[in-house]
């Protein structure tokens, strides 16, 4: 499997969940309280933080990847960082900045 991954810096992480839930279809595979979410969907990796002075602006894109191997990123020619990795890399990841999680 391989989904397109967004992820954009949010101003209230709360009322934006349960915005993107409505948006989305479904609710958040991965709620950091405070501080962090992230939907997969079958064709989306969506991803927010709650940085409210850079509320509405990109922070990345790039792959989920079932077959990729670690985790890269690297800015293409305008200066957008582009990631690729894994579920189980992005999982582990989460872990370990975030700590606490609820759900996956």
């Amino acid at each position: 499997m391989r989904r397109f991954h967004i992820a954009l810096a949010v101003a209230d992480l709360d009322a934006s969940i349960a915005d993107y839930d409505r948006r989305l279809g479904q609710p958040a595979t991965v709620v950091v309280p405070g501080k962090y979410a992230m939907w997969r969907t079958g064709i989306l990796n969506f991803s927010i933080n709650q940085m409210p002075e850079r509320a509405g602006m990109l922070r990345h894109v790039g792959f989920e990847d079932d077959d990729a191997e670690g985790f890269t990123s690297t800015p293409d020619v305008n200066g957008i960082e582009w990631e690729h990795f894994s579920a189980c890399e992005q999982d582990e990841r989460i872990a370990a900045i975030y700590g606490e999680r609820i759900g996956a």
